[in-house]
């Protein structure tokens, strides 16, 4: 009995810290490549959520925007912003963006709930920097975003087809509303 409590603890705890390790991947869906020559620059300032996932997260929520800045050590500043419909209330929250490949490369891991950090990664975007598609570390997280309160349907056929290639099913988006 005592052999298979030192056995049993070392063992439990590995496997905790493989679950834990894996809450904090900061990964990219197969056969998705995240944006090369990417100008943050460009990237920062005020987005429209236009489409997502049911999210518990965003659960009842429109008028959603995110808003990127640089913070003084270079790490970049998400601060989402939304309206939740059935409480009739603002909600923010504030988290931390980092580029795992150097600035380069739009492939970076965010966290609103530190150490936890997660995938996002910017897979598409126009060149004019006004429309984006993020995918996040698999195919449970997405989003479609826009410099404007609407997307040109061009661009949204463009992204869905992106998305459902991955293998996104896009049939389960909410289409976010923005009075």
């Amino acid at each position: 009995m005592k052999m298979l409590k030192k056995i049993a603890i070392p063992v439990s705890l590995g496997i905790l810290g493989l679950v834990i390790l894996n809450s904090c991947a900061a990964g990219i869906p197969k056969g998705a490549t995240a944006v090369q020559n990417f100008k943050v620059d460009q990237y920062l300032g005020k987005w429209y959520e236009i489409a997502r996932f049911d999210y518990k997260f965003e659960k009842n929520m429109d008028n959603v925007t995110a808003t990127y800045s640089k913070n003084p050590d270079g790490t970049i500043r998400v601060d989402n912003r939304g309206y939740n419909y059935v409480k009739k209330e603002w909600k923010e929250s504030i988290g931390e963006a980092r580029f795992i490949n150097g600035e380069n490369e739009a492939r970076l891991k965010v966290s609103f709930f530190k150490p936890i950090w997660a995938g996002y990664n910017v897979v598409d975007i126009d060149d004019n920097y006004q429309y984006a598609l993020i995918m996040g570390n698999n195919l449970k997280y997405l989003w479609i975003l826009s410099r404007t309160k609407e997307i040109p349907d061009s661009i949204k056929q463009r992204f869905l087809a992106k998305a459902k290639n991955v293998g996104y099913n896009t049939e389960e988006l909410i289409w976010v509303k923005h009075d």
